[in-house]
């Protein structure tokens, strides 16, 4: 059955004049696309205002609300998309479907739950309650001497979820991302059985069940799908590279009466694999629908050409891709720079002097950008800025000494230089296996009795005394401070003793506490990195811990309450943009992950990660490459540039050489550095 778009248009909406308010790459898909379409969305090419423009105008031609979906990714971005129509046309949509894919799949598996061997009424567990449902399940099958290394309910939670998503068993999970969990997979796949169940026979779904229970109702219910693949007429996705293989099917199924499918994403900005997204959904989708139209969208509304000549230099090396050639409607500007400070510490003095001057020069601190491949990348930068008086806030996240595990870590420091401070003893003592904050006290309370004398608190006549469930996590607690004391105490160097702490036992312990252990423990080594500079843990603790909060200071006189330096990890940056974008830390080992050199796919998806992140400026490029660093498993290294550095055409850069002023460095060997431009 078709459909022809019907003319006049209701009185009551507002005429948009199309032709005068889009360019023609965003006329052509506003007006033109009926049946399956794929809009290649380039960054900055106007992708929302297109959707938004389409949608317009599909209602100002009578089509009803109620025969459109509009999935979006974030309730923010429905919201937003709806109240802009709504501006546009003067009037509300009412009855349309829009939202994000859970969002659309909990409205429809309320009218069809019996469908899926659930009632109407269905509860929905948030992450919190989904955790503690885990842990009850985790119970039945960890045994007393496996449970210190079994995952706790958070990791096991981020493997059922990938494993749901990712549509990967369970085995194959370990395997690729938790191979030290590989040991207990028959548990965890029994565990995921248990957790199923449970939840059916309690009436509850969690998020990934919105998605897979929605599937199976448009797979196996008729009824069910051909009420809805005949209600919607047309189906609009924002995002489409960020789809899963789940949410591709689910609209496929939709669609299969009109066929009015319009996708709209950028394979160019597919770089969230590790939450189950997979890039083939954009790439395959002219295959799935082999009469699809095409629509590229390559003017871009925010860079410079220069900045875009580096960015399509770049992202044409990949080879499995839909090509884009971004052209700029801004006038030229400067083209990007490429600096090489000879270390992490002259990195971060570098950004940190270059960000004062751009302020000066009228460039406000919440237009300026650091971007990073892993947030332990920008550890000696978050020193620098607060040395320097600089107030930035980690965008989507906790700043790096502020962390729970970087926190957790330096308690057993502390300790060695203050035996008396009791927030570091509960703190170092929660994290053993058994003993829990009413414990922890009590074993502190332990230690003032025997008048801070470690060796009157680890003698075996108190560890005897002690509980058999708490005995383990106290010798292990007592290993590490007595290797530490061993090896000089408060005296010895701070790299030194957090490597005691690391390498027995609070490894382990990071991996099978956290969903994202590993790079928590990236984040562990690069302490020891950083802490490497430092001959005395005393010195090392008071830069790390005595910082000041910027809220409410002034900074050169002027008030920043709301002026704030943005950092954040790439993946947290996509979508958003700034003026001035500094990308640091770009090595070889670090960026692109020393992983993905084992498989084409992911290498891929790290140059796809590098591309968002020079496309998120407007003006001001700095690719940041230090020479030298600190390696926690190699020592001092040289560290060769990037391979995303190393295939860009010199053409399309400036390189500028840093000069290092004074012939003094500070304790952290911090140093001043000026620049020249070297053409």
């Amino acid at each position: 059955m078709k459909y022809t778009l019907k003319e006049p248009v209701p009185s009551a909406i507002r005429r948009i004049d199309y032709r005068k308010d889009l360019n023609d790459e965003q006329y052509a898909v506003v007006t033109s696309a009926e049946g399956p379409c794929l809009v290649l969305a380039g960054a900055g090419s106007g992708k929302t205002r297109t959707l938004i423009y389409r949608l317009a105008y599909l209602l100002e031609r009578g089509v009803s609300p109620e025969s459109i979906l509009l999935v979006t990714f974030t309730n923010k971005a429905a919201r937003n998309m709806q109240d802009r129509v709504e501006m546009l046309l003067k009037t509300k949509p009412r009855g349309l479907w829009n939202g994000t894919f859970h969002h659309i799949g909990n409205r429809s598996l309320r009218k069809y739950a019996e469908s899926v061997g659930y009632k109407p009424d269905f509860g929905i567990l948030d992450e919190e309650d989904s955790r503690s449902l885990i842990k009850v399940c985790l119970g039945s099958f960890i045994a007393s001497s496996s449970k210190e290394r079994f995952p706790k309910p958070g990791v096991m939670q981020a493997i059922i979820s990938y494993s749901v998503n990712a549509n990967v068993e369970i085995g194959k999970v370990l395997a690729s991302s938790y191979p030290y969990f590989e040991k207990f997979a028959q548990e965890l796949k029994q565990v995921k059985e248990l957790y199923d169940a449970r939840k059916r026979k309690s009436n509850t779904m969690d998020y990934d069940d919105l998605l897979v229970n929605w599937l199976r109702l448009v797979k196996r219910d008729e009824r069910a799908r051909a009420k809805f693949a005949q209600q919607f007429r047309y189906i609009l996705v924002d995002e489409y590279q960020d789809t899963n293989i789940i949410q591709s099917e689910i609209i496929r199924h939709l669609g299969s009466v009109h066929r009015n499918i319009l996708v709209v994403g950028d394979d160019a900005q597919a770089i969230y694999s590790f939450r189950g997204a997979t890039v083939r959904n954009i790439l395959d989708f002219p295959r799935q629908y082999p009469d699809a139209k095409i629509f590229k969208l390559e003017t871009n509304y925010r860079s410079s050409p220069e900045i875009l000549d580096l960015a399509n230099d770049s992202i044409a090396h990949n080879k499995d891709q839909f090509r884009k050639i971004l052209h700029a409607q801004n006038p030229p500007f400067e083209k990007p720079v490429l600096i090489e400070p000879r270390d992490l510490h002259c990195q971060a003095a570098f950004i940190a002097q270059r960000i004062l001057e751009m302020r000066d020069d009228g460039v406000e601190l919440p237009d300026i950008a650091v971007l990073f491949r892993a947030h332990y990348q920008a550890a000696e930068l978050e020193m620098e800025l607060v040395k320097r008086g600089i107030p930035y806030i980690v965008r989507g996240g906790i700043r790096f000494f502020e962390q729970a595990h970087i926190k957790d870590t330096l308690s057993y420091l502390k300790i060695l230089v203050n035996p008396n401070d009791e927030v570091a003893w509960m703190r170092a003592l929660s994290l053993q296996v058994g003993i829990g904050p009413a414990y922890a006290d009590r074993l502190y309370r332990k230690f003032l009795e025997c008048g801070m004398d470690f060796r009157k608190f680890f003698s075996k006549e108190h560890e005897q005394g002690l509980p058999k469930s708490i005995q383990p996590g106290f010798r292990k607690f007592k290993a590490i401070i007595d290797l530490m004391l061993g090896a000089g105490g408060s005296q010895m160097k701070p790299d030194e003793a957090i490597r005691i702490v690391l390498e027995h036992g609070h490894e382990m312990y990071i991996l099978a506490n956290f969903d994202d252990g590993k790079d928590r423990l990236d984040d562990l080594y690069e302490l020891v990195n950083f802490a490497h500079t430092y001959r005395s843990i005393k010195v090392f603790l008071q830069d790390v811990t005595l910082r000041e909060g910027f809220k409410g200071e002034t900074v050169n006189g002027v008030p920043s309450n709301d002026e704030y330096l943005i950092l954040s990890t790439i993946h947290q940056a996509k979508g958003l943009e700034w003026k001035a974008v500094f990308v640091i830390g770009l090595c070889e080992g670090q960026f692109p992950h020393p992983k993905s050199y084992e498989d084409a796919v992911d290498l891929e998806e790290e140059r796809r990660l590098f591309y968002v992140a020079i496309t998120r400026t407007k003006q001001h490029l700095y690719l940041v490459h230090p020479i030298t660093r600190y390696d926690y498993h190699m020592g001092m290294v040289i560290s060769r540039k990037s391979l995303f550095l190393e295939e860009l055409l010199p053409e399309y850069y400036t390189v500028w050489e840093l000069e290092i002023n004074g012939e003094g460095e500070t304790e952290e060997g911090i140093v001043d550095v000026s620049r020249e431009e070297n053409g």
